[in-house]
């Protein structure tokens, strides 16, 4: 991952096991490295993955068994592993409303965040 990446880390693994579930790295009912190995792969904590997972798991793209591990559900952009809207209950379709509009209020606080750590930061490359 680049340096130069200023989005919060957990962000960049999410991003980065997305891309690799989307190239076919990790395909469909595949199972996903263990946490602590991730861990170790992108050298941070273990909730540092377990938020990074919580994010695919909130698009859609993986599921979290208890004792078996994490599973590739679908590929990103693959709407149709979704089940259609008309087979959702009136109270799940409020609830996934209400989801996305915290996301994006999450999404918008971290990059205020991001610019504000970066604006009261002092300029790593002066350390």
């Amino acid at each position: 991952m680049a340096s130069t990446d200023r989005r919060r880390p957990y962000l960049r693994i999410a991003e980065d096991v997305r891309r690799d579930i989307a190239s076919g790295r990790y395909a469909v009912g595949e199972q996903l490295p263990v946490a602590r190995e991730l861990a170790e792969r992108y050298g941070v904590a273990m909730m540092t993955i377990g938020n990074a997972l919580a994010v695919l798991r909130d698009e859609g793209l993986i599921e979290t068994r208890q004792g078996a591990g994490s599973f590739v559900m679908r590929p990103p952009g693959d709407e149709a592993a979704e089940p259609p809207p008309g087979e959702r209950s009136e109270e799940f379709r409020i609830i996934a409303e209400q989801l996305h509009e915290i996301r994006q209020h999450m999404e918008k606080l971290t990059i205020r965040l991001d610019e504000l750590d970066a604006r009261t930061s002092p300029d790593r490359s002066e350390q």
